[in-house]
């Protein structure tokens, strides 16, 4: 697995690396799996996630998995912020958004992703 805890401004963060990717869908589908495990584990409203999907493609099943596994873990879930949607990727994200009801924030900086992610509310 190469998602991890990171630390920022004294928050805990859980970055879901699942970038670099291309056109591996099971790679994808394998990480995810994973870092439903953990979240899942976890309070509910309690984890800021960082998903970085840079130079990842949305390929085969992996909407229906990325579906299946926000509607999942929404509860637990505070905020989450993802890196590397943009064009036809931001649309299913947008869809997947309104299916599950679990809102995404779109960034392409990670500093300002991450800045978002701690900010009060």
């Amino acid at each position: 697995m190469r998602s991890k805890w990171i630390e920022y401004n004294g928050k805990k963060i859980f970055y879901q690396d699942f970038s670099g990717h291309f056109y591996n869908w099971q790679a994808v589908k394998e990480e995810l799996d994973a870092v439903q495990a953990i979240v899942i584990q976890k309070p509910k409203d309690s984890v800021l996630v960082l998903a970085d999907f840079r130079d990842t493609a949305i390929a085969g099943d992996l909407m229906s998995a990325l579906n299946a596994s926000s509607s999942l873990t929404k509860d637990h879930v505070h905020k989450t912020a993802v890196l590397g949607v943009t064009g036809i990727k931001r649309r299913l994200g947008d869809m997947l958004s309104m299916l599950t009801g679990q809102p995404l924030k779109y960034f392409d900086d990670e500093t300002a992703a991450k800045n978002w992610l701690v900010a009060e509310e």
